[in-house]
């Protein structure tokens, strides 16, 4: 634990008082949640990055796809450079640059091609982007804490590597641990994800367990598809790439899972640059990418679709290197209970 956050440690019982209260008037119905001309699905965790909400986001996206519905996304835009509403893509053209929608947004739409809209107020930007763009159903990326729009389907997703590892201050609350809200905030949810992503299943502590003993507990994990060459966009099977001396690069909130499954696929991981989550490429790391590059006498990159969305734009300064994404999919190991859950709660 650094030393900054020791120091916040008394400002842990003001930030728990704030959410308390906060909580107390929407329950209380002084704070009111208002509703919008659409069915409305949440995707949210109460701690802080990497627990799979994008990749959930997005199977549940394909998921309504493909019972005809007509779905939006809609997203506070997480770091990035405009503020207020702004659409993103109307369902046929990405409107804004990575750097405008975010890059969770950002990949969103390019996997997705749908409606999309990044708005700090969900109530507002959910009504502006339902009148924009005519859809019947709102996937809200990162909005458990947001309650001032009513949701038919509360979901709260968890990192299954995140419960497991209890060690102080992990599951202690803002600023000092990792934690929005305590744990008995999963009370307002209609079901829980655990994302074991790709790693096996385990037990989650009894001590846990009791904030979810009432809630549909589902198991999702990640499954590696192949890698994908970043600009001309050839995909390659992952035994390819077995034995291959690659640079990888990463900028995500937990690089741990990304960097184990490119072990179990058998990709040399001994070179690597790790970033900080959401991190804004610049020229300066570029440089240093091409450096480390050609320092290794790396065979290419691999790095995750994330970051490959912020990379793209350097594609002159890397033409000479070979960038690959890995392109996964998020799965359930119940997948047919899921699916009914989500449909029958809309319908």
């Amino acid at each position: 634990m650094n030393n900054l956050r020791v120091i916040l440690f008394p400002f842990v019982l003001v930030y728990s008082v704030v959410i308390r209260i906060r909580n107390l008037f929407f329950d209380m119905n002084v704070f009111k949640t208002k509703r919008v001309n659409a069915k409305v699905i949440s995707v949210g965790n109460i701690n802080v990055g990497g627990s799979g909400k994008t990749p959930l986001v997005i199977y549940l996206i394909n998921l309504l796809k493909n019972e005809n519905k007509k779905v939006g996304v809609l997203s506070r835009g997480y770091r990035r450079k405009t503020s207020g509403y702004r659409l993103v893509c109307d369902g046929k053209k990405i409107l804004l640059s990575v750097d405008e929608a975010g890059d969770e947004m950002f990949h969103t739409v390019l996997e997705c091609q749908v409606p999309a809209a990044v708005s700090e107020n969900r109530y507002e930007g959910a009504k502006r982007l339902i009148n924009e763009t005519d859809i019947d159903t709102i996937l809200l990326d990162d909005a458990f804490h947001h309650r001032w729009i009513y949701r038919d389907i509360n979901i709260l997703i968890f990192e299954q590597r995140f419960l497991n590892k209890t060690d102080f201050p992990n599951h202690v609350l803002l600023p000092t641990g990792n934690m929005r809200e305590k744990f008995d905030a999963a009370e307002r949810a209609d079901l829980i994800v655990i994302n074991r992503k790709f790693t096996e299943k385990m037990k989650i502590s009894a001590e846990l367990e009791k904030y979810f003993n009432d809630k549909p507990v589902f198991i999702s994990y990640y499954k590696a598809i192949g890698f994908v060459d970043m600009t001309r966009k050839t995909e390659y099977g992952l035994q390819e790439f077995e034995g291959q001396k690659s640079l990888v690069v990463a900028g995500i909130a937990k690089p741990f899972s990304f960097l184990n499954i490119l072990g179990q696929t058998k990709v040399d991981t001994r070179n690597k640059l790790i970033f900080v989550d959401h991190k804004d490429y610049s020229l300066k790391e570029v440089k240093r990418i091409r450096k480390e590059f050609y320092a290794t006498n790396s065979y290419s990159v691999v790095t995750t679709q994330k970051d490959a969305v912020k990379l793209m734009k350097y594609t002159n300064e890397l033409d000479d290197i070979d960038i690959f994404y890995l392109k996964i999919e998020l799965k359930f190991d119940e997948e047919d209970k899921f699916k009914n859950f989500i449909l029958n709660h809309l319908n």
